[in-house]
């Protein structure tokens, strides 16, 4: 699965929230300045292209919808990050976030759990 650019993200992300629309309910759903219809229509069609959406035609037109859910792009994307940031390793991107956001020990505590839970 390739990686999203961010105007696709973008758009990707309102589809995965309407669930099925028309480019106009898509551009509709974008906040001002709204980008421009043939702009949107574009990045459908490269989306269809690498397999990220599907649509159902009416006449001439076009009724777009997700065909990769929202989790399965997060699950890809996490992977070729961390392996892409942090050297394939789990513990170096927490210890990172550890550092670099200032992680609470509750915070901690309740990734720890999350683990804990995760293995039983």
């Amino acid at each position: 699965m390739k990686e999203l650019t961010k105007a696709e993200d973008q758009v990707m992300q309102i589809l995965w929230q309407i669930e099925k629309g028309f480019v106009k309910d898509i551009v509709e759903k974008f906040s001002e300045p709204r980008p421009a219809y043939n702009t949107v229509s574009t990045i459908i069609r490269i989306l269809e292209k690498k397999g990220f959406v599907g649509h159902k035609s009416y006449g001439k037109t076009f009724e777009y919808f997700p065909v990769v859910t929202k989790d399965e792009y997060k699950k890809t994307f996490m992977k070729g990050f961390i392996k892409k940031y942090f050297s394939n390793s789990y513990k170096n991107m927490v210890s990172f976030l550890a550092k670099e956001e200032n992680l609470s020990v509750s915070e901690m505590e309740e990734i720890m759990e999350l683990i804990k839970s995760k293995r039983k």
